[in-house]
């Protein structure tokens, strides 16, 4: 059994985005209870939405009244603000070791709810494709895991604030990050390696097909 909330990476080139924030979950109605937001005790709203089996748990055994450690996925919209897939919950002193947390199976190991990376704390696994150090923006690309049937896996990107040097652009980076009201700001990065030029390598690919297709047109 795991004592917390956010498993250890079991791959170098492991992608993922996942963090703990503290706050009140306030649905957006009762006909919309998976959708709404968190709001943090200094009255932060973010956008939020609820997702598989944390439902039944919410609805059954939380005050949501009371603020707890969400376990969330991050994701940012078209402007790049924040919003939240809340996946789990980490509160042991609240929920037994026979009942399932969150999506990962994370349990109960212990009586204190505390972790030692405070709340709000992000980990962040993917390929670094914008920095620009003087306004300290950053964009992280994050692939999904393959389905299982087989389709590509989807892709999304995680703004954060932070200063990383441009020459660690499309490198695939480790970030320790927190939250601090709807933004996500770096606090600590690892470069863990360089990544092949996807663009180049798409673009010799299309040269290649333009090639047979000439060849093929000489050989009719």
């Amino acid at each position: 059994m795991r004592d917390h909330p956010i498993p250890p990476v079991t791959e170098k080139l492991q992608y993922r985005a996942i963090g703990m924030v503290r706050a009140v979950y306030s649905p957006q109605d009762q006909n919309q209870f998976t959708r709404g937001h968190l709001v943090d005790e200094d009255g932060n709203r973010i956008q939020a939405v609820v997702l598989g089996r944390v439902i039944t748990l919410m609805q059954r055994h939380l005050a949501l009244d009371d603020p707890h450690l969400w376990i969330v996925y991050p994701r940012c919209r078209g402007n790049g603000r924040l919003h939240l897939q809340i996946v789990g919950i980490w509160e042991p002193s609240t929920l037994d070791k026979s009942r399932s947390l969150n999506q990962a199976e994370t349990s109960k190991t212990s009586d204190d709810d505390r972790l030692p990376e405070g709340e709000n704390y992000f980990s962040i696994r993917g390929e670094l494709i914008f920095t620009k150090p003087e306004t300290e923006n950053l964009i992280i690309k994050i692939r999904q895991q393959f389905s299982k049937d087989g389709r590509k896996p989807a892709s999304f990107k995680i703004h954060l604030k932070g200063n990383i040097p441009l020459k660690n652009l499309r490198h695939f980076v480790s970030l320790e990050a927190y939250r601090s009201e709807d933004q996500i700001c770096l606090d600590n990065y690892h470069v863990v390696a360089p990544l092949p030029n996807v663009a180049k390598g798409q673009k010799n690919k299309e040269i290649g097909k333009e090639k047979v297709k000439r060849n093929e047109k000489k050989n009719s």
